[in-house]
């Protein structure tokens, strides 16, 4: 069982590890071990999961969200297959966890008087400097 928050935790039912041979260092350990995890968390059937935190996860998982609904989280960080599953294990904690956070609500305001009158006065200084690097006419 994996705790995200009080309310929320994640079953080991829901959790499905694949382990594969991993690339980068290990020497001829690289070509017997298969040390690499591939962590698979059915997000979509997830009783655990409200609704709305369903929809953020989903968003922020991007492209590691399935077409089933899965999150699948890889990691090939250490030569250590317990220690890449302890590090999946995390990433998704730590996602499931940015996900239950409600975002702020966004107030949408108007510009000041002040802003919009420095603002013309900034392009029209920059019109006057571009109207200044036309040809110059010499007196000859």
């Amino acid at each position: 069982m994996l705790r995200i928050t009080d309310r929320i935790t994640i079953e080991d039912w829901e959790l499905t590890e694949q382990f594969t041979r991993a690339s980068g260092p290990g020497g001829q350990n690289v070509n017997k071990v298969s040390s690499a995890v591939e962590l698979r968390f059915e997000a979509a059937r997830s009783p655990n999961l409200p609704g709305p935190v369903k929809a953020r996860l989903r968003r922020l998982a991007g492209r590691r969200w399935t077409t089933e609904g899965a999150v699948v989280i890889q990691c090939d960080e250490t030569r250590s297959q317990p220690r890449n599953r302890e590090i999946a294990r995390d990433r998704l904690a730590a996602l499931v966890k940015q996900a239950t956070v409600k975002p702020k609500p966004r107030i949408p305001t108007r510009p000041t008087l002040g802003a919009k009158r420095r603002r013309l006065k900034a392009k029209k200084v920059r019109g006057e400097v571009k109207a200044l690097r036309g040809r110059v006419d010499g007196e000859e």
